[in-house]
C-alpha cells in the first residue's frame, strides 16, 4: 500500500486565498520541521558489485524496502524492493546491484525544511530520499513513513509547556496601558545561511500563538515570513533585517537588506520569475513563488527596491474583530 502525506499544495503552485485560510496544522509543521529531524540517520548502504540476492536478504533481516548505493563513499543510486522483484521475475538475483539500481540520485538536504522532501516525493513519485549534507556526502534517509512519524511526534511534543506560556503572553496587551501598544520583533539573518533558513519564520510563529493569534493567522504570517527570510539568505549580499510589529489591530512586517537590488520589481512579482544563483537552485530554492505565495497571505504587500543599494519589502495584515489582540480599554 502507498504511503501518503496529506500536504495540499504542489510544487510551484501560488498559495490562493483559499489556501491560505485553510492552512493545516500539518502544513505548519511541513515549514518547521527539518530534514534532519525527521530521517533516519543510520542507514544501510550497498555497493554497485553487490548481487540482488546479498542486497535481499540485507532488507530482510533490517525490515526496510530499499538502500541507497555507494562507492567509494560517493552516493551512487539507490535500490528498491521493486527492482529486486522485477530481478525476480527475470530470474536474475544472481546479477550485480548495478544492473538494476536507479542511478540518477534524487536527494534532499539534511538542512531543508519537510516540506521540501514533500514536494520531491510528489515530483519524482519514489519511495525513499537520501539525505546529503552541504558536502553531498550521505547522512540519512528519509521515507513518507518518517515524515509521518515526524509529524506525531511534533504534534505530542511540549503541549502542557505550551499552553502555560501561551497563557501569560496571551495576557500581555492586558496588562500594559498605553495610547498605542506595540510589540516589535527583530531577526537579523545572514547571508547564504541556509542551514538556519526557517528559524525567524518560526519564532515569530510561536510568539504569535503565544500571545493568542490563531493558528490560521499565525500560519498565514508563518509563511509569509518564511518566503521574505529565505529571500533574504537567498539574494542579499549581507544578509538583512526582519521586523515584525505587532499591535491590537494589525501585523506590520518588514524586511530590508543592502543587496543588489532588483531591476524591474514588475517583473520580480510575476510567479516563476527569480534571479536565485546556481547554488540556491541546486539547494532547492529559487523557483520564483516566494513574493506570490507573500502576496497571497496578507492584505498589503509593499516592495521598493533600488538595484545597488538593496531592497525593502512591507507586509500587512489586518486583524478581524475576533482575531485581535486584546489591550486595556
Amino acid at each position: 500500500m502507498t504511503e501518503s502525506i496529506p500536504i495540499p499544495t504542489p510544487k510551484n503552485r501560488p498559495i490562493t486565498d483559499q489556501d491560505a485560510r485553510e492552512i493545516s496544522r500539518i502544513e505548519e509543521l511541513s515549514y518547521d520541521l527539518k530534514v534532519s529531524e525527521t530521517m533516519t540517520g543510520s542507514v544501510k548502504c550497498v555497493t554497485p558489485d553487490q548481487t540482488l540476492s546479498s542486497v535481499l536478504e540485507i532488507l530482510r533481516i533490517n525490515r526496510i524496502s530499499g538502500v541507497p548505493v555507494q562507492q567509494n563513499n560517493k552516493l551512487v543510486g539507490v535500490l528498491s524492493i521493486e527492482d529486486i522483484v522485477h530481478a525476480m521475475e527475470k530470474n536474475q538475483l544472481g546479477a550485480p546491484v548495478r544492473d538494476y539500481m536507479t542511478p540518477n540520485v534524487v536527494s534532499v538536504k539534511i538542512y531543508d525544511p519537510v516540506f521540501k522532501a514533500i514536494e520531491t516525493f510528489s515530483e519524482y513519485r519514489v519511495g525513499r530520499l537520501p539525505v546529503v549534507d552541504e558536502n553531498g556526502q550521505l547522512v540519512g534517509i528519509i521515507t513518507k513513513g518518517d515524515i509521518t512519524r515526524g509529524f506525531l511526534n511534533a504534534l505530542q511534543k511540549d503541549y502542557k509547556v505550551e499552553e502555560i506560556r501561551r497563557y501569560r503572553a496571551s495576557h500581555l496587551f492586558e496588562d500594559i496601558t498605553s495610547d498605542r501598544t506595540s510589540l516589535i520583533l527583530r531577526y537579523n539573518i545572514k547571508a547564504r545561511d541556509y542551514v538556519n533558513g526557517g528559524k525567524a519564520s518560526s519564532n515569530i510563529k510561536r510568539a504569535l500563538l503565544r500571545l493568542g493569534a490563531s493558528p490560521q493567522l499565525a500560519r498565514q504570517c508563518g509563511i509569509a515570513i518564511y518566503e521574505a527570510e529565505i529571500n533574504l539568505i537567498i539574494h542579499s549580499d549581507n544578509g538583512g533585517i526582519i521586523r515584525v510589529q505587532i499591535e491590537p489591530e494589525r501585523i506590520l512586517m518588514q524586511t530590508t537588506d543592502t543587496g543588489p537590488g532588483i531591476k524591474d520589481v514588475k517583473l520580480a512579482l510575476q510567479a516563476g520569475w527569480s534571479t536565485a544563483t546556481q547554488e540556491a537552485r541546486d539547494m532547492g530554492f529559487g523557483a520564483g513563488m516566494g513574493l506570490v505565495n507573500i502576496r497571497r497571505c496578507v492584505d498589503r504587500m509593499e516592495l521598493e527596491s533600488t538595484p545597488g543599494k538593496g531592497t525593502k519589502l512591507f507586509m500587512e495584515i489586518n486583524l478581524k474583530d475576533n482575531e485581535r489582540f486584546k489591550e486595556e480599554t
